[in-house]
């Protein structure tokens, strides 16, 4: 794939970037490295291996969500500065 002047332009202008025309020049040549490198995946035989997501085999581990400490609401408003019922009393933020 050839690597055109916009296509550097365009890339610069998504990057935020100022390239010089030097910079341009060097970008460019880069871009064509890294996109020949990548092409010789191309040249494998992957038609034998299992499409996947990840590198190991991972799967969700599902347990039961079972309440240990229960409901200690009282024991928790002794602490309390102030409260009201069920509730703690707090300043105002606004």
């Amino acid at each position: 794939m050839d690597i055109t002047n916009e296509t550097i332009e365009y890339v610069g202008i998504l990057a935020k970037l100022e390239l010089s025309d030097e910079e341009k020049e060097r970008a460019k040549k880069d871009m064509t490295e890294m996109l020949e490198y990548v092409g010789k995946l191309n040249e494998l035989d992957t038609s034998a291996v299992e499409p996947m997501s990840h590198t190991f085999p991972v799967s969700n581990v599902m347990r039961e969500d079972v309440v240990t400490n229960g409901d200690d609401k009282e024991n928790m408003l002794k602490n309390a500065p102030e409260r009201n019922d069920d509730a703690y009393i707090v300043p105002e933020t606004f």
